[in-house]
């Protein structure tokens, strides 16, 4: 039952999108739908705003959030639990090896803003990020994430993306929206390049107060509809299905 489950779980668009993707020139950088590297480079004002939303991420999301948008939690539907449960156990002896970080990093996943102190640190890997455009595969996510130990990083789940315009369909088609909620961050007022240091950050970025394209404008800003894409994750060494499919870092003895 797991393996049609899973078979079920794979969207097979790879060839017509990736010929539709080069004819229209289109990049990988421009699809990459994880926090991604060098997006900030030169915009200080983004650089603040994707430091936010990773310090936002490592604690409990705050759900009645303008700048949050989330899926809305169907009813259970006959199978959705088995489909769940294959994904985890597809996913979990998968990241067996990745339990040593310098693994996961050789084999290309990238720690995303070490610098800023987080609860729980995303290692990215951005091929994956862009194959999730295309399809979904259960034994590998997009992002690792880690807790930060006195000898290096501790494993504690992962990340699975989609495209920022997938329906909720599609989500659903991926992940059952009765057994979690994908999120992404959205309507964000970016201040004027080279304007972050002294910008009223009451009013800018992921938790400012402004939350429209009029507003930021007439504040002199530059409005996002979003950053990044769609976003799960999944804690697949938790013992219930809630906290596996947890929003929140799950706290839990190891």
């Amino acid at each position: 039952m797991e393996a049609m489950a899973l078979k079920k779980l794979n969207a097979h668009r790879w060839p017509a999108t990736i010929a539709m993707l080069l004819a229209l020139g289109v990049g990988v950088a421009a699809l990459q739908q994880a926090p991604a590297r060098g997006t900030a480079q030169g915009d200080d004002g983004k650089a603040r705003a994707e430091r936010d939303l990773i310090e936002s991420m490592s604690g409990p999301h705050m759900h009645h959030n303008a700048h949050l948008q989330l899926t809305a939690r169907r009813p259970e539907r006959p199978g959705d639990r088995q489909r769940a449960a294959a994904i985890v156990a597809a996913l979990k002896p998968a990241l067996e090896k990745y339990k040593d970080y310098r693994v996961a990093e050789r084999n290309g996943y990238e720690i995303f803003m070490p610098q800023v102190q987080q609860g729980v640190y995303h290692f990215t890997n951005y091929f994956r990020g862009f194959a999730e455009t295309f399809s979904f595969q259960a034994d590998q996510a997009t992002s690792l994430l880690y807790r930060k130990t006195p000898t290096g990083y501790e494993l504690v789940g992962a990340m699975y993306t989609a495209p920022s315009e997938a329906t909720e369909s599609d989500l659903d088609a991926r992940v059952p929206l009765s057994v979690t909620q994908w999120h992404q961050h959205t309507n964000i007022c970016l201040p004027r390049r080279g304007e972050a240091e002294k910008a009223d950050w009451k009013k800018f970025g992921p938790e400012g107060s402004i939350t429209t394209k009029e507003a930021c404008t007439a504040a002199g800003g530059r409005f996002s509809e979003r950053l990044f894409g769609w976003m799960v994750h999944v804690y697949p060494f938790e013992k219930s299905l809630d906290q596996i499919w947890s929003m929140d870092d799950p706290v839990s003895p190891r």
